[in-house]
């Protein structure tokens, strides 16, 4: 197999933030928790629900309630509260035609991520979309990454591109550099302390930096 390189999907890919905070925020509000800004709720996006909804003080035997009604939202429409950033489909195809492998690796449930990526037309450049599921175990980045990596033929080189510290962490689990992405929903710094190798404010710059490690 060709050089292979494993994306995140929300805050790297596409811009699922408005959908996932819109949905977040009406589980709070089903839980009476107060939240003082909008700006708070933007830890949802990326990581899974059951870590976050601890985060802000949701009982532990009542996160699956929490994510049932995060879920009544999303599945019919916080999902599509959602677009590609710009740039993203012509780094994508400009890759593809460099010859990498392209792969998504996100703690999305599997089969909502092959849903949107579909729905935006971004299916078509990825060998295997992979995500959670939690009837097989997968939550985790970590996870979701053994996972893929069970999934396809040994790669001669591998990197992850993700928006979070989360995507580097799980990661590096693997051995697996990360190129973090500034126009997601994480913190360059909190990326670069997790122990990202580069960072990329742009698809292009993404690009360039993708091409010095061939």
């Amino acid at each position: 197999m060709s050089n292979a390189i494993f994306f995140d999907l929300d805050g790297t890919l596409t811009d699922s933030g408005p959908g996932i905070m819109n949905c977040a925020q009406l589980a709070l509000d089903h839980f009476h928790i107060p939240v003082a800004s909008r700006e708070e709720l933007r830890v949802f996006v990326g990581p899974p629900l059951r870590q976050t909804f601890a985060r802000f003080g949701v009982p532990q035997d009542r996160i699956d309630e929490a994510i049932q009604v995060f879920r009544g939202r999303y599945v019919p429409i916080g999902k599509f509260e959602n677009s590609p950033y710009p740039g993203i489909e012509d780094l994508l195809g400009q890759l593809k035609a460099e010859g990498y492998a392209l792969f998504v690796a996100t703690s999305k449930p599997q089969e909502t991520a092959i849903e949107v990526l579909t729905h935006f037309g971004l299916a078509k450049y990825f060998d295997v979309i992979c995500g959670a599921s939690l009837d097989e175990g997968r939550e985790t980045k970590e996870d979701v990454i053994t996972y893929l990596l069970s999934q396809i033929a040994s790669p001669d080189q591998v990197v992850m591109v993700g928006d979070t510290d989360y995507d580097v962490i799980g990661a590096r689990a693997h051995g697996i550099d990360t190129i973090g992405v500034t126009w997601g929903y994480g913190q360059a710094e909190a990326m670069v302390a997790a122990g990202a190798v580069a960072l990329a404010d742009s698809p292009q710059a993404l690009h360039r930096l993708l091409s010095r490690r061939q």
